[in-house]
């Protein structure tokens, strides 16, 4: 015959080892490295065909894409947007493509976030 307290042992040992169940820790995935894209200025490219370029490629509308160019005329570089790696060495080498084959000495770079 079992007594109330051998039932309470046998409940404990059950509740006892559910303890030692190991939980699977999942690692943090980590965001990917973002990179700036810049653009230069020189003294030879037109600010129109500049305003062109971030309209283009970078979807601004004109107001934005006028600021920029300011920007870029006043201070000498300007951030014009912020990509993973892949996304800002496409529009570096669309920018540079593009005012080459417009003769322009256009200068567009990124640089790591």
């Amino acid at each position: 015959m079992t007594t109330p307290f051998q039932m309470m042992a046998d409940r404990k040992d059950d509740s006892e080892s559910d303890l030692g169940v190991a939980l699977k820790t999942r690692p943090k995935s980590q965001r990917p490295p973002m990179y700036k894209v810049l653009l230069l200025n020189d003294d030879y490219t037109p600010m129109e065909f500049v305003v062109h370029i971030l309209e283009r490629f970078f979807g601004l509308n004109h107001a934005q894409a006028f600021e920029i160019m300011l920007t870029v005329h006043k201070k000498g570089l300007a951030v014009v947007g912020v990509f993973s790696f892949e996304v800002a060495e496409t529009k570096v080498t669309q920018v540079m493509d593009f005012a080459r084959r417009h003769q322009h000495p256009l200068q567009c770079t990124m640089e790591k976030e």
